[in-house]
Parts: C-alpha cells; structure tokens; sequence
C-alpha cells in the first residue's frame, strides 16, 4: 500500500468535507418528526424529543460533532468519564437504551499517530473501506501487523477496529457515544448474540455498561467492558424506541461524513 498517495488523497477528502458542509456531508432535521409520546422514565419517550432537537438547533445541521463520546480510560480505570453541563463527571457505569451501534476501522502508518491526526484508512463496518476495498483482504488486518513501537512486531493488528454504541440514557433526548475497544468487542458481539437468541432486539431492554480491571498477555492493564440487560421495556416503550432508533438513525446514515477513529 503507498502510503504517502493514500494519506493525501484522504487528507484531501477530508478538507473537502469541511469546507463543504451542506453537499451531503451533514443532514438537518426533517420538518416532520412527531412521535407518539409514553409513559416512560426516559425523557425522549415521554416528550416529542424530535421537535424540542429541531427548536434549540433552529435549522442548524446535525452533525456526528455534536455528540459526547465516551472514550475508554487508560491503565485499567473502572471509571468512565462523561461531559456534563457543569463539566467532566466521573461514573462507575452507563446505563440506557442501546439505539444502534456501528463497527469502524481506521488505520494509522505510525504506531504512535498524535491526537487529531486523520487516519490514512478507514472503514465505517470493518467490511469495506472508504475507497470500496475488502478489508479481509488487507495486510494490516492480519494479526501481527501492529507495530510494537520499538520496530518490532506484535500480535495486535496495524488497523485498529472498534464498537460505536449509541446509548439514549433517562435524563437526555440526545444519546452519547461509548466507544468500545477492540479487546471488548467480543464481549459486545457475545451479548448482542445472546439477545438475538431470546428474539430480544437491542434497543427493547435497557442495558448497562460497567467496566472491570484486567491484564493483557504481556501485563499492561486494561478495562474490559461488560454488558448486561438489566430491565426489558414494555411493548409500548420497545415501539417508541424503535421509532425514535430508527428517525435517529436515519439521520447518522444520511450523513456522508465518515465516523473517524479518534486516537486514543
């Protein structure tokens, strides 16, 4: 892979994308959004949470930007770091309604890439990139291909891959993004599949994320991420999330912009 044309013609694109904001790139909020309203502790269910959304942007576009994300923490902290109104809160578990989830890639030509820094590859399903290649068929798929930082080699794979999860929580019309690593991805998949086999979608049970302290092979800790479904919504309530999950994610997906891996 020639690097140096890839990263250009991606750095490329992506200037095009910010300078350009309303070819495609971000999508503003349809005019008609009313949604039948519940009885429900969540605030999105309970109120026409589309219509206050369109109010307080008066017609600005929506964009991935306007999202709190929720990134993993360092050295093996069980604590997860969310922005609130009043600044950073610190809390030992998120707990809400898992709207949808995607599964991104990205790929760096250096081991150590400084925060910011665009990925020269990328994927938004961890199927195809961004320039329609097969990512089975990259060689920085392969484990082994990660550089170790030392000009060695580890078992990790060069493109780095992750879980997008978009989390409505009680207190808020606008979900947060949990970005879950690639060593927890499995445990995501596990409990997504565990729900497949008891007919229960994602967004029809409320779900809370916890992290627990663990090593890796050579000792470094890390958080491992745990799911697990605490409360299976009323049939009223799974409907209204299907609803407001499926307006919200055909917002996302209108989108053209890509979701970029953010170094960690």
């Amino acid at each position: 892979m020639d690097t140096t044309k890839l990263k250009d013609r991606l750095s490329g694109k992506l200037q095009t994308q910010q300078s350009e904001p309303t070819k495609g790139k971000i999508i503003s909020m349809p005019d008609t959004t009313a949604l039948a309203t519940v009885e429900s502790g969540y605030i999105a269910l309970s109120n026409n949470a589309l219509d206050i959304i369109r109010e307080n942007l008066k017609h600005q576009p929506l964009s991935f930007q306007m999202f709190d994300i929720i990134k993993s923490p360092s050295g093996g902290a069980t604590a997860f770091t969310v922005s609130g109104l009043s600044g950073d809160e610190i809390e030992k578990q998120l707990t809400g309604i898992i709207l949808d989830y995607s599964t991104p890639r990205a790929y760096w030509d250096t081991p150590d890439p400084i925060e910011g820094t665009p990925p020269i590859c990328f994927s938004k399903d961890s199927l195809i990139s961004h320039e329609g290649k097969p990512c089975n068929r990259c060689v920085y798929n392969e484990f082994g291909s990660k550089s170790n930082g030392n000009g060695g080699e580890s078992n990790g794979k060069a493109c780095k891959e992750s879980v997008a999860i978009y989390l409505l929580r009680p207190d808020n019309i606008m979900p947060i993004i949990v970005r879950v690593p690639v060593s927890s991805k499995p445990t995501f998949l596990r409990y997504m599949t565990r729900l497949v086999g008891k007919m229960v979608p994602l967004s029809g049970v409320v779900t809370k994320i916890t992290l627990e302290k663990t090593t890796n092979k050579t000792g470094q800790p890390y958080a491992l991420y745990n799911f697990e479904a605490i409360k299976q919504l009323s049939s009223e309530e799974a409907n209204s999330t299907k609803t407001f999950g499926k307006k919200f994610t055909e917002i996302l997906n209108a989108a053209d912009a890509p979701v970029i891996e953010e170094v960690a």
